[in-house]
């Protein structure tokens, strides 16, 4: 039977399909928790009966993860070089040449709940880039929740109504059937009001550039003129995304160690991405086409992580034909802050599991491969292992590195403990990790260098602590990796909610 893009376009999980289908994609929910645990509950048992096994793999393990760390490290450091060079550029300068009369931004801003100083503050910073503001299509989209949201909508109405070519402001109902209530629901609702405002204005769909803003994202003044330039100059701008890098920065003099730390270690690896393209997939702040956005009817309104899944569904619309350019541009969002330190981890903690919850990609994906054969084979087996193993990383390796390293010395029987192996184990660890240094070390240093963009007396307010906070990175990336990464994968696999 010929595979019906439409019927699998926007599946949500398992409880979308029926028979076999059903049967396979719940079990595609499953793996990436099964792997990870699995994998710990192995290593916990053989350090019992087969300890000199797990410590030829702990230090296998160590060593490969020096090796990624230093790689890594490298893609760091050039990405922050092209991130310098662009944003020093004079993308407007570059249009010239070129035809961009035509182009219109489009940008669509979901808000649940915000304060209207936030939203205040991403709309002036939209407003202050330089792109002319008759071509700018701006729709805040805000969750209908009352009069008071409406009241909110209504003064930003009065404020900005002639200040873009169009500006909107969208309710999304509450309770509508087959939605979750989320980013994805409000934002695809309101791209669909203002495709009626498109349409009835006759705006060519090819000549719009959609972006999608968390509502705390600020923009940098040549935001606009560097995404165009990359939509004009890329291959193929009807099948691609484009993705900045996000930066913390909008509130990171005010942020404590644990929030600094996460928030700047998500920046870095974004960066890492940007250097490695082909397994960039869209995050947060993203734009596309609206051609191609109206093509797979928007986002997915039924599930958590519609930022990365809409890179998904236009991959698989597509036959596999789709790609995202890293801009090595960035934008600005708020890190975790609460009155209280206890509450800023516990919200550090929920917005890492929600980030985790991205495991409901894998089901999604390795089912469309299976039954997508115009994909090619190269090209479902790259992208199936690097999804497959970076969700199985993200859970398991802080833990088997900090963790269950040293398990084998101390859960083996007395036999073992005089072989060699086991009696330096603890050594050799202890050994790779103080080289694997390296990698904090350059977090800490290209830190820095992004911080002094922040504030002009950044010098006086410099802090030894805030390169001492990276010693707190092995902590981090257990507590605020591992831990809600295991736990998403956990709870989507028993079927559980977000």
């Amino acid at each position: 039977m010929a595979y019906d893009i439409k019927k699998y376009l926007h599946i949500g999980s398992a409880a979308d399909l029926e028979g076999t289908d059903r049967v396979l994609y719940r079990a595609l929910e499953i793996l990436p928790a099964l792997l990870a645990w699995g994998t710990l509950v192995l290593v916990v048992f053989l350090s019992w009966k087969r300890p000199v096994w797990v410590a030829i793999f702990i230090i296998a393990f160590d060593l490969y993860w020096l090796i990624k760390t230093i790689f890594l490290a490298f893609h760091i450091r050039a990405s922050w070089r092209h991130i310098q060079h662009n944003f020093l550029l004079d993308w407007q300068e570059r249009l010239k040449p070129m035809k961009w009369n035509h182009l219109q931004h489009l940008v669509v801003l979901p808000t649940a709940g915000e304060s209207q100083e936030i939203v205040h503050e991403t709309l002036s910073s939209i407003e202050a880039c330089g792109w002319p503001r008759d071509r700018m299509i701006v729709v805040l989209a805000m969750e209908d929740a009352g009069a008071e949201v409406h009241a909110m909508g209504d003064s930003f109405i009065e404020k900005y109504k002639d200040v873009f070519g169009i500006f909107m402001v969208t309710y999304h109902p509450q309770g509508l059937p087959g939605e979750m209530r989320g980013k994805g629901s409000n934002e695809t609702w309101a791209m669909r009001e203002a495709k009626k405002v498109i349409d009835a204005r006759a705006i060519p769909y090819e000549h719009i550039i959609a972006s999608s803003f968390d509502i705390d994202t600020k923009l940098y003044p040549q935001f606009f003129f560097c995404l165009a330039w990359h939509f004009l100059t890329v291959e193929k701008p009807y099948r691609s995304s484009f993705q900045p890098v996000p930066f913390y920065h909008n509130n990171v003099w005010d942020i404590g160690a644990i929030s600094r730390v996460v928030a700047t270690s998500g920046t870095f690896w974004q960066m890492m991405q940007q250097e490695r393209p082909e397994r960039l997939t869209t995050f947060s702040s993203h734009s596309m086409s609206f051609k191609s956005l109206v093509e797979v009817d928007f986002w997915q309104t039924n599930i958590v992580s519609e930022d990365s899944r809409i890179f998904w569904n236009h991959f698989m619309y597509y036959d596999g034909d789709w790609s995202v350019v890293p801009m090595s541009y960035p934008v600005s969002l708020d890190a975790n802050i609460a009155p209280s330190t206890w509450q800023t981890f516990k919200n550090v903690y929920r917005q890492q599991r929600r980030w985790g919850w991205g495991v409901e990609n894998v089901p999604y994906v390795l089912f469309g491969f299976i039954k997508n054969r115009k994909i090619s084979r190269i090209k479902k087996l790259k992208f199936s292992f690097n999804l497959v193993e970076g969700f199985w990383s993200w859970a398991t390796n802080a833990l088997l590195m900090f963790a269950l390293g040293w398990l084998p010395v101390y859960l083996s029987v007395r036999e073992y403990r005089t072989w060699l192996i086991l009696k330096n184990l603890p050594y050799i660890t202890r050994n790779i990790m103080i080289i694997s240094m390296f990698g904090i070390i350059t977090s800490a240093v290209i830190s820095q260098a992004m911080l002094r963009r922040t504030r002009e007396d950044f010098h006086e307010r410099k802090r030894p602590s805030f390169v001492l906070h990276w010693i707190l990175m092995p902590l981090s990336i257990i507590f605020f990796g591992a831990f809600p990464g295991l736990e998403a994968q956990t709870r989507h696999a028993g079927g559980g909610m977000f």
